[in-house]
């Protein structure tokens, strides 16, 4: 049985600055427990936006938004910020990373932040999500000490800590060459396959996107093409 971790119902979204004009048009689709799937089009169509409203940080759409069989909509900022950190893990075309801590101290950063865990349970955790990876050993560096294909890979880590019910990316491989691409994306493949994660990935790369599991085309705010078989 298919198990829904996100659903979107014909989210709208208007930017009203100077003029109204609408960016995102009816958009709904799902994703199941560990889909790989991709969003492409051109720069402009709306795929970052949409990302944004998927998750939660832009609340001033139409539609609706459920996540782990709950809407979204309406929800205080509070429990908002709750979802993000428990259910939504984020890698992004930079890695973020924090040079005054260590690679193993930033992969527990958003751990610490939900306090679900003792402290040396999370660095437990955070340890094997390393593992996972293959950078256990770079667990006492700083970022500034690794290359940038391992410091996508920490942020990868990072993204994992909370057991996140999907990650989401905004264009996780654009800063990177093609080995490290390459890389990133057999990590995603493996999470999905493996791990049963479920994963959104807003991408340029078309070849990167054409073996996740499934791409969903944007078009003019529209989505032209859902990438069901």
């Amino acid at each position: 049985m298919s198990q829904i971790v996100l659903e979107a119902k014909g989210i709208n979204k208007f930017f009203h600055d100077p003029l109204e004009v609408q960016v995102l048009k009816e958009v709904s689709f799902s994703i199941d427990r560990g889909d790989f799937v991709s969003i492409i089009g051109k720069s402009g169509c709306g795929k970052s936006t949409l990302l944004y409203i998927l998750s939660t940080m832009d609340t001033d759409y139409g539609g609706e938004l459920i996540i782990d069989g709950i809407s979204q909509k309406g929800r205080k900022d509070i429990n908002l910020a709750q979802v993000r950190n428990e259910k939504i893990g984020f890698v992004f075309q930079f890695h973020y990373l924090l040079n005054e801590f260590s690679v193993l101290k930033n992969v527990m950063l958003p751990g610490i932040k939900l306090g679900k865990y003792s402290e040396k349970e999370i660095e437990h955790r955070a340890y094997e999500k390393l593992k996972i990876l293959g950078i256990q050993d770079e667990a006492k560096k700083g970022p500034n000490q690794i290359s940038g294909g391992q410091k996508q890979r920490v942020a990868i880590a990072r993204a994992l800590i909370n057991d996140p019910l999907i990650i989401m990316g905004d264009e996780p491989t654009g800063n990177l060459d093609k080995k490290n691409s390459e890389i990133v994306f057999e990590i995603f493949k493996e999470l999905a396959e493996e791990y049963n994660q479920s994963l959104l990935i807003v991408t340029h790369d078309n070849d990167f996107a054409s073996r996740t599991h499934r791409t969903i085309e944007m078009e003019d705010g529209k989505i032209i093409d859902l990438g069901l078989k």
